[in-house]
């Protein structure tokens, strides 16, 4: 099992960015394919981004051109870059990994999931 650890969420108005960063401990980091998920109140949690081994990303549509998935193997980290955020985007926010992109866009055969981080927009 990895041990995750979200951070940078925060409260932030709308029109405005965060980046989310994840911190991924006891594995072969960069062998991973890895994404963004988020749980907005009294819903369930949904796929928001992944980007695989070699680098491909994959966004849901309806974030795409707003947020941008990456990762640093060097830092066992990936990071997710939000930007003109609109109050519909408060959720809490994790990360995983997933054994085939197929697998981790559709949330099966995760690892157990971190703490996540906060994100609230204002209007």
């Amino acid at each position: 099992q990895v041990h995750l650890v979200e951070s940078g969420g925060g409260l932030v108005q709308a029109g405005g960015s965060l980046r989310l960063s994840c911190v991924a401990s006891a594995t072969i980091f960069s062998l991973n394919h890895w994404g963004w998920f988020r749980q907005g109140p009294g819903k369930q949690r949904e796929w928001v981004a992944s980007i695989a081994s070699g680098g491909t990303t994959d966004y849901v549509d309806s974030l795409r051109g707003r947020f941008t998935i990456s990762k640093d193997n060097a830092k066992n980290t990936v990071y997710l870059q939000m930007n003109s955020l609109k109050p519909e985007d408060t959720a809490v926010y994790y990360c995983n990994r997933g054994p085939t992109l197929w697998l981790l866009k559709n949330g099966r055969g995760l690892d157990s999931w971190g703490q996540g981080t906060q994100v609230t927009v204002s209007s």
